[in-house]
């Protein structure tokens, strides 16, 4: 066995340990509090999946992830927020939340009311299905123009993350002030359960657990299948020259759209799972400073790893709960949190995964070293 075939075996087998891990938690844990705090956890490892793939590997890096996140949050739960009891009990035929009616105007007729506060928007999230699709269609389509505006111009560096940053601070002022149509700072609680083929999905039940752990790992999977084609491998090497990748004759801009908007896609996948574990949407997933840890996810697993976002993301975020918890620790947890990524970016720029790349290095390399011996000794290799 070569040294470079127990190299790739390595990085597999970290994959299949994850996999395994993950997919084999409830077999072991019987804590269903626990397990629902996991699985928000492995929502938040497929953000760092998503960073990963826009910054590790296009050299793209995006400050306003949340803005998918939050809009995939959002669609879910406005047909969720429908199925609630207190929106199917409020006394009123049209499509509305309780909320609107509980701001609307004394005095004003109820179904006026409904209509001109923005009725009509709710009126096809009464389909489950539609709020499904639109939680990745809308992050995607706003990606897409946004990435194609971005691009074409040539936009590049620090600008992309000022653009991205500036975006998801509008998009999360326009909700807050919207109070009559999507409840403003409080945000979309009280929600129904995610129904499928007339099948509940209890958050805190083992079946909603695997629906988001075996999304997170075919995401896993398909992301690392994507970035090993040949657009993934093109993609990389415009991420290091991009002048050199159009003088060889690629369109570096529909590389940059295509997985940027794939990104988008995953943030936007990411928030409607979190919805269905957590029973809440928030104007808080559009704030800067959660686009901002996402990126810190990231940089600890190791940007240009897949897993190792996935990784960093599920550790930093379980470091917190534990941290916050501990009454030693609740006034200074942000502050660890802080250290621990200073140290990173000082000694480990590469993150976890480059650690995990230097000793599976070196021992492929000690391998073939012992290989090269024995081929000059005449001996056989084992």
């Amino acid at each position: 066995m070569t040294g470079n075939t127990l190299f790739k075996l390595g990085d597999w087998g970290i994959y299949a340990l994850f996999i395994v891990t993950v997919l084999g938690l409830p077999l072991v844990m019987d804590d269903v509090f626990w397990l629902n705090r996991i699985s928000k956890y492995l929502v938040y490892g497929m953000l760092g999946i998503a960073i990963a793939l826009s910054w590790g590997y296009a050299g793209i890096l995006n400050l306003g992830q949340g803005l998918f996140f939050g809009l995939g949050a959002y669609m879910v739960a406005m047909s969720l927020k429908l199925q609630s009891y207190t929106s199917t009990q409020q006394g009123s035929d049209m499509p509305v939340p309780d909320f609107m009616l509980w701001n609307a105007e004394p005095g004003a007729p109820t179904e006026l009311c409904c209509i001109v506060q923005g009725s009509w928007l709710w009126l096809p999230f009464q389909s489950q299905w539609f709020g499904m699709a639109m939680a990745i269609v809308l992050p995607v389509l706003i990606a897409l123009v946004l990435s194609s505006a971005i691009f074409r111009l040539r936009v590049s560096g620090v600008y992309v993350a000022i653009i991205t940053l500036a975006l998801v601070l509008l998009v999360r002022l326009l909700i807050i002030d919207a109070q009559p149509i999507t409840n403003g700072f409080n945000g979309l609680t009280d929600l129904g359960w995610l129904t499928v083929a007339g099948i509940e999905f209890d958050p805190y039940m083992v079946s909603t657990y695997y629906v988001v752990a075996v999304s997170t790992c075919v995401v896993l999977l398909l992301t690392r299948w994507l970035v090993s084609t040949r657009a993934g491998l093109i993609l990389q090497s415009t991420r290091d020259d991009p002048n050199r990748s159009r003088y060889l004759g690629y369109d570096v801009a529909a590389y940059q759209v295509f997985f940027f908007t794939v990104s988008a896609g995953i943030a936007g996948f990411a928030g409607m799972l979190y919805v269905i574990a957590a029973e809440f949407a928030s104007p808080s997933f559009l704030d800067i400073t959660f686009s901002i840890s996402m990126v810190v996810w990231a940089a600890v697993g190791g940007r240009s790893s897949l897993i190792g976002a996935a990784i960093g993301a599920i550790l930093i975020n379980t470091i917190e709960a534990t941290a916050s918890e501990t009454e030693m620790f609740q006034e200074a947890w942000k502050l660890i949190i802080g250290v621990i990524f200073v140290l990173v970016v000082l000694y480990m720029p590469r993150g976890l995964a480059g650690l995990a790349q230097d000793l599976l290095g070196r021992i492929s390399s000690a391998r073939g070293s012992g290989d090269k011996q024995a081929a000059r000794s005449g001996a056989p290799a084992e």
